[in-house]
């Protein structure tokens, strides 16, 4: 038997053979979801698609919804699902979890999931808010730019 143990998924890898446990599937994580968490998992997709443009891809554990940068992002999870939701300024309510600061732009929120009737007001209009955000933030950022770049003065030269 000569093969390796993987370090990160603990998964026997024949020698000779591929692997790559860092590359996943919205499928493979969602497969073992129980029926209440595969139904909030659909109701939860449904509603971001809702929304318009945007691009939805696993990565590692999770599963990431973003337009120009990553507006909200699920980790599924045994007994609920996790969502990590980037909103501009904090929230007060009984389903945030906990709160962090993300950037200097961005509070992320951790919410936990556990049933489809939990994807409605006031979770799906934090999502299009953060769906907004997402875009405001981009547009802000690329004026940003633009300014700077027509603002800046010239440096004098130096003739030493």
């Amino acid at each position: 038997m000569s093969g390796r143990e993987c370090y990160h998924c603990k998964q026997w890898i024949e020698e000779g053979e591929e692997h790559d446990c860092w590359t996943t599937t919205e499928a493979a994580l969602t497969q073992e979801l129980s029926d209440d968490l595969r139904d909030a998992w659909e109701r939860l997709r449904e509603t971001a698609v809702s929304f318009g443009d945007q691009r939805i891809y696993a990565s590692h554990k999770s599963i990431m919804f973003s337009r120009r940068s990553c507006y909200f992002f699920v980790r599924p999870k045994r007994k609920f699902l996790e969502l990590n939701l980037f909103l501009g300024s904090t929230l007060k309510a009984p389903q945030v979890r906990r709160v962090g600061r993300a950037s200097k732009s961005k509070v992320v929120h951790v919410i936990h999931i556990r049933h489809r009737d939990e994807v409605e007001a006031p979770i799906t209009d934090w999502l299009r808010e953060a769906y907004e955000l997402s875009d405001a933030l981009a547009s802000n950022t690329r004026t940003a730019r633009a300014k700077s770049r027509h603002m800046r003065k010239p440096r004098p030269i130096s003739l030493r």
